[in-house]
């Protein structure tokens, strides 16, 4: 890995770009290093997030990341590039022959795995949308509900070969307004662990301190408030939310 001021300065060459992304999305390089690359000047706009600040907004969910201790989002920064300023992000080579999620027959769900919601398929065959139930993934699932992540696609969540799980795609977040869409609804009801407890002690902790202080550059004051009250909301309940309000509780696609 080069030193973080290469990262930062060396230069940032494209090399493909990902057209099935919403908002411009290119893989490049940074001495060798493969990274994911996303610039302001790509990004839609959308009615409900304000325009500009998406990348911001996965800046803020690693930092969030990080403070948890789970290393749940890749490392990500802004810096300036080809085109102009944006997200930049260490690119990671997920196992292809490995799904976190997926959607089977609904007589066919692995007795270690958690259902999220059932339909039909285009044959009118019952379906399940399911997801493992591992100490990686329940962990994404409480970064979510912190980050208030409204965008929690299956797609989103990569699977390591050594078993852990990266999450991907955070420009949705940390909305003042309850957003959570998720395919991580498994474990409703189920208590949190003391680990998991302790995540959401270290960032309420450092919002009161360093991190506070780092996202205060890259969300409003109302949402690093709405951040704070999710903690101690989380916090107290000590369990896994259910879906709330009249909004869908999953992303469209699912995947």
């Amino acid at each position: 890995m080069p030193p973080e001021d290469d990262l930062l300065a060396g230069a940032l060459d494209l090399t493909g770009r990902i057209t099935t992304a919403s908002n411009a999305t290119f893989f490049g390089t940074i001495d060798g290093v493969e990274v994911v690359y996303k610039p302001v000047a790509g990004e839609s706009p959308l009615w409900d997030f304000p325009d500009g600040d998406l990348a911001s907004r996965e800046v803020a969910a690693y930092l969030v990341s990080q403070t948890f201790g789970w290393n749940v989002v890749p490392r990500t920064w802004l810096r300036d590039g080809p085109m102009g300023p944006g997200m930049v992000q260490l690119w990671q080579d997920a196992d292809p022959e490995q799904d976190a999620v997926d959607l089977v027959s609904s007589d066919a769900v692995p007795d270690d795995w958690r259902r999220v919601l059932e339909g039909r398929d285009e044959n009118d065959r019952l379906v399940s949308l399911i997801h493992e139930d591992s100490t990686a993934l329940r962990r994404m699932a409480v970064f979510d509900i912190v980050v208030n992540n409204a965008d929690r696609k299956g797609a989103h969540i990569l699977p390591m070969r050594d078993g852990h799980r990266h999450g991907v795609d955070h420009g949705l977040t940390f909305h003042t307004d309850h957003k959570l869409r998720t395919v991580l609804w498994g474990w409703i009801g189920d208590e949190l662990s003391a680990d998991e407890l302790a995540g959401i002690d270290r960032v309420s902790a450092a919002l009161d301190g360093d991190l506070g202080d780092i996202l205060s550059g890259l969300l409003t004051p109302a949402e690093l408030a709405a951040l704070a009250a999710r903690c101690d909301r989380l916090r107290t309940r000590a369990r896994f939310p259910e879906p709330e309000g009249e909004m869908p509780a999953v992303p469209w696609p699912l995947f």
